[in-house]
């Protein structure tokens, strides 16, 4: 203990950076959020009717079809856009306008008139002016976007829709691939094997995102951007 006393008055600095880090500390929990199928509550069983058929149980002459809250669904991603918009203006004008006095009185016979030292009366004024403007744009873009993937009921509505949510996450040598799909479908769209087109999809939300370095490198870098966005020419 006479030995500790010393050397914390020895090196007062040392012992007040040992103490902040010690009041500093602390402990990290890690916080799982609980899935979407954990989330999910069993329905009670009730065998009150004296049969062991419950109706959370599908039934024999039911088909494959999502209907309720966790089903799956598999989604067929079949996206095709594309716009085109072409313009063309031209317009054009001319004008000219000439004005004189050939007779002014009688003067232009006798005088000053008449040795036309004062201009030709005729030709006083003259004037043209034309202008021209031609313009002329188009513009493009075509989208296509084909995948598949396997999205969940995750809400049933009071009219009987339903609304989905999907995700699929592929990574191959370090490179992400994330697909998304959100939105609203009808029951009666749904095929015999439990497929449905995307073009069915109400408010669809759909993405197709990446990361890695490929993903990266089709981005021009931090610098560029800052210089892009200062430069004013």
């Amino acid at each position: 203990m006479r030995r500790e006393g010393r050397a914390m008055r020895r090196y007062p600095i040392l012992a007040a950076m040992v103490l902040a880090l010690a009041g500093c500390a602390v402990q990290q929990t890690a916080v799982e959020t609980p899935a979407f199928d954990q989330q999910l509550k069993n329905p009670p069983l009730n065998y009150s009717s004296g049969s062991i058929w419950q109706a959370s149980s599908g039934g024999l002459l039911e088909d494959g079809k999502a209907r309720h809250v966790g089903d799956v669904v598999t989604i067929i991603i079949t996206e095709t856009a594309s716009a085109s918009k072409q313009a063309a203006t031209a317009t054009g004008r001319t004008s000219s306008m000439s004005a004189g006095i050939p007779a002014f009185m009688g003067l232009q016979g006798a005088g000053i008139l008449a040795n036309n030292l004062g201009g030709d009366l005729s030709n006083l004024i003259s004037a043209s002016a034309s202008s021209k403007f031609d313009g002329s744009g188009s513009t493009s873009r075509k989208e296509s976007l084909n995948a598949t993937i396997s999205a969940k009921v995750t809400d049933v509505l009071p009219n009987g829709n339903l609304r989905i949510e999907g995700h699929r996450h592929v990574k191959v040598n370090s490179e992400d691939q994330i697909v998304t799909v959100r939105g609203t479908i009808r029951p009666r769209d749904i095929s015999v094997d439990n497929t449905i087109n995307s073009s069915y999809i109400a408010d669809a939300q759909i993405s197709y995102s990446g990361s890695g370095v490929i993903s990266d490198r089709q981005h021009p870098g931090w610098l560029m951007n800052i210089v892009d966005k200062l430069w004013p020419f």
